[in-house]
């Protein structure tokens, strides 16, 4: 559902734009390698098994990530960092299920972030001291000029709780789902697309990180957005991932960008010295082949989740969004929020105390790595009330 308020304007300086800024190589500006692919159609890496499962998957530098009984841990004990890891390989529409607990912590948040060459990008982001919603978000090109994009959607205690957080992704729709239960469709011409020019539809590495975005260096903004100012008394602050499935809907060797454009069609698929085009709207592979527990790596370079933003400052109209979902995925209030620029301010204060001691903020999304939206600084929060006052 979304409320709007096209005669209020509001102007703000933010801190950060929550898509991916960085990339090696643009294919819609210049001629790129081709990104490595998946050939099989499924994927799984059961992180409690240990280190070995993190086969084809890269991490970045200077993070760590250790192996325990509960899967792969992401974890912040200290200023500056990040953990990060990301698929070796690409997919092409396709799913990716991610068995996860979020990390606790005051500015302390985990991301789940499908992006592509092209700054194409899907987020399932979580803030630790928010313990009743996930934001969902995503961006096309890089394209930050429009930021009514994000969605909080209500999820029971996502950082003492596992949940299956979903994403399924074809040419005509993208999926979010939570536990097997859709809590948010976004179909091609949504008008939040601007005609599919920011719909998601190229070649995407999966990313899972955590980061602080409460931590000193960081923009006014992000430390309000991501909760206040982080504390280490109570680390350490880690985010759990137990498994990871991914489903590829068009298993290739590699994938190559045919043209400038960014367009799903414009994508060549090569597998076994053959091209062939995609096809964009099926939701399993004709080709089903075994679950592969190892794909193609290939060595290169990882950016952490909290170093993709970029500083802006824009001037624009705002728009509240919010969800609304079945009752059994939430506990506690729904926050509505507004949103510029993924930025964020609380239509009402969330009542119970984070485990960081500070009461939640709405958390809008990442850019996972793309590091994400902030909240506007509290000022605006009075604006907010009179305007629904009126």
């Amino acid at each position: 559902m979304r409320f709007s308020t096209s005669t209020a304007a509001i102007a703000a300086s933010l801190s950060l734009a929550s898509a991916q800024t960085f990339t090696d190589c643009n294919p819609t500006e210049k001629k790129c390698p081709a990104d490595t692919g998946l050939p099989s159609s499924a994927f799984t890496s059961n992180f409690t098994d240990g280190k070995g499962a993190s086969a084809s998957w890269s991490t970045a530098a200077y993070s760590t990530v250790n192996y325990g009984s509960q899967g792969a841990e992401f974890t912040i004990t200290k200023e500056k960092q990040a953990p990060t890891v990301e698929t070796d390989f690409y997919i092409f529409f396709g799913r990716a299920d991610v068995k996860m607990r979020a990390a606790t912590g005051q500015g302390i948040v985990s991301s789940i972030v499908l992006e592509s060459d092209d700054l194409d990008e899907i987020d399932w982001e979580f803030v630790g001291s928010d313990t009743a919603q996930v934001q969902s978000n995503f961006f096309g090109k890089g394209n930050t000029t429009a930021y009514d994009r994000v969605q909080y959607i209500p999820v029971s205690n996502p950082q003492q709780e596992f949940h299956t957080y979903t994403l399924d992704w074809n040419s005509d729709r993208l999926e979010y789902i939570i536990d097997g239960q859709l809590v948010r469709t976004l179909t091609y011409d949504d008008p939040l697309t601007v005609g599919g020019k920011n719909y998601p539809q190229t070649p995407m590495r999966l990313k899972l990180g955590n980061w602080c975005g409460g931590c000193d260096g960081m923009p006014k903004g992000t430390v309000e957005w991501a909760g206040g100012e982080t504390t280490f008394e109570a680390a350490p602050y880690t985010m759990y991932v137990e498994s990871v499935s991914i489903t590829n809907y068009n298993p290739a060797d590699s994938y190559e960008y045919g043209d400038l454009s960014g367009s799903w069609e414009s994508i060549n698929i090569i597998k076994g010295g053959k091209t062939s085009q995609p096809t964009g709207s099926v939701t399993e592979t004709s080709t089903a082949s075994p679950t592969q527990t190892k794909a193609p790596t290939k060595a290169h370079s990882v950016s952490k989740v909290d170093n993709t933003a970029a500083a802006v400052t824009l001037t624009g109209k705002y728009s509240v969004n919010s969800t609304t979902t079945a009752a059994g995925h939430q506990t506690g209030s729904i926050k509505t929020s507004i949103v510029m620029a993924t930025t964020q301010v609380p239509g009402a204060q969330p009542t119970d105390s984070g485990p960081g001691g500070a009461a939640p903020s709405p958390v809008p999304a990442t850019g996972a790595a793309a590091a994400n939206g902030v909240m506007v600084s509290t000022v605006l929060m009075g604006m907010l009330f009179s305007f629904l006052l009126l």
